[in-house]
């Protein structure tokens, strides 16, 4: 479909925008920061084998993603109407979400909570495909940047703000929910699996109410899906139409890796190589969400000014410039100033990506555009963890590990070089673009 020529109502980008604050709860509080952990230290009762069943949980939800994403972009993209797969996917990831609350410190109780972040994560992923693509519905060319950063930037401060309801309501509190959950069978951390789930769906609602939608196309879902599987095929067989496109998803995949591997491993390596503690990483945490978020929030009127391309080349470039002396650096202080540097470039990079996604996308392929981007980034998303670990090894060095990290940034810089930016205007200028 064609990009909206009127400019949306505040309320209606307010709302997207909103999505991802919603969204944040579960990535922050399910599956890196709170549940994460219960599962390996309370139900499993060993954190390296709990750790172990909960990355292969991840592996297999990765794989589904990664299977399931482009086919239903394609399929959406026939239907014409994205919401109701947006609010399918929604509910799927609170009904399992919520359903974590049941999973008590017992071993007996593993297979359960695996099956729940496995479907919960999958439906997650899912949602952010439609929820991407509903950008275009959304947003006119001039104003993509924006709205794309703005919506990224807030998301960093619903995942904040949930975390820190989750830690002083809940987890540490000496009375957690005010006195009506005891710590019994860990149930102050339990309850904020309910918590992620009623943040997500709460915070959710103004974008089914507020946004608009593509009009449906009056294709019945099996026709529908008939021909969006042709037109997937089609397009993965003549992958030399796309060619600008699947450079930059190519580009994207890499550099996303990169961010993505920091992310993951960036509180192991703080603790290791400058000795923090639990309590100061939290903190480091905190303000690294802060300064994400501002720094997304901030460079989504130069996307717009000057483009896509340029603002994640130069996030690129600010991830380069403070990564390397992050690396030499040995004293605390300059850990903190370099890094929170770095994770300054982390919103806007990821926010110009989506953007440059939404310009990149054919009319009528904006839903399978988006799930090829998912596609890609998780056929990526192995690279980075697994040269960190060998690196790690090689050299029995963690900052070793980092350092092939900053080489995934250097070589995403170079492939979105070759990357031709569609002009913002109309559909030919896409295709164009698309194929050069």
């Amino acid at each position: 479909m064609p990009h909206t020529a009127e400019a949306p109502s505040r309320r209606a980008i307010a709302s997207w925008c909103l999505y991802d604050w919603a969204n944040s709860s579960y990535n922050t509080i399910i599956t890196t920061f709170i549940f994460s952990v219960y599962f390996a230290r309370g139900v499993v009762g060993d954190e390296v084998a709990g750790a172990s069943r909960w990355s292969a949980a991840l592996t297999v939800a990765g794989l589904l993603i990664a299977l399931l994403s482009p086919m239903l972009g394609a399929v959406a993209d026939r239907t014409g109407r994205r919401k109701p797969w947006m609010a399918l996917f929604t509910a799927l990831t609170v009904v399992f979400c919520a359903a974590l609350w049941w999973v008590k410190p017992d071993p007996s109780h593993a297979l359960f909570a695996l099956v729940c972040v496995v479907v919960g994560t999958v439906a997650f992923e899912l949602a952010n495909v439609f929820y991407n693509a509903s950008l275009t519905a959304l947003a006119p060319p001039r104003m993509l940047g924006r709205i794309s950063g703005w919506g990224w930037g807030i998301g960093y401060f619903g995942g904040l703000a949930c975390l820190v309801v989750a830690l002083f309501v809940f987890v540490k509190s000496p009375a957690p929910l005010f006195g009506l959950l005891d710590t019994a069978e860990q149930a102050p951390v339990r309850a904020t699996a309910l918590l992620a789930a009623a943040w997500y769906g709460l915070f959710a609602l103004p974008f089914f109410l507020f946004v608009p939608d593509v009009p449906a196309t009056g294709l019945g879902i099996r026709q529908a899906a008939r021909e969006g599987m042709a037109t997937l095929r089609r397009t993965l067989a003549e992958t030399r139409k796309y060619r600008n496109t699947l450079r930059f998803l190519i580009a994207s995949a890499i550099y996303r890796d990169g961010i993505n591997t920091i992310t993951a491993f960036g509180g192991i390596f703080a603790a290791h190589a400058f000795g923090m503690t639990f309590e100061e990483i939290l903190l480091f945490a905190i303000a690294l969400n802060v300064v994400a978020g501002v720094g997304a929030i901030g460079f989504a009127w130069v996307d717009d000014r000057m483009g896509a391309k340029p603002t994640i080349l130069v996030s690129l470039i600010g991830l380069t410039a403070f990564g390397v002396p992050l690396l030499l650096a040995t004293e605390k202080a300059w850990f903190w100033v370099l890094a929170l540097g770095l994770g300054a470039f982390f919103g806007p990079a990821q926010a110009a990506g989506r953007s440059m996604m939404a310009r990149l996308a054919p009319p009528g392929m904006v839903g399978e555009m988006f799930g090829l981007y998912s596609l890609t980034g998780r056929m990526a998303g192995f690279v980075g963890p697994l040269a960190f670990g060998l690196a790690t090894t090689l050299f029995d060095s963690q900052r070793a590990g980092m350092a092939s990290v900053v080489a995934f940034f250097v070589i995403g810089f170079g492939l979105m070089l070759t990357v031709r930016e569609p002009a913002p205007g109309d559909a030919n200028t896409v295709r164009q673009s698309a194929a050069a």
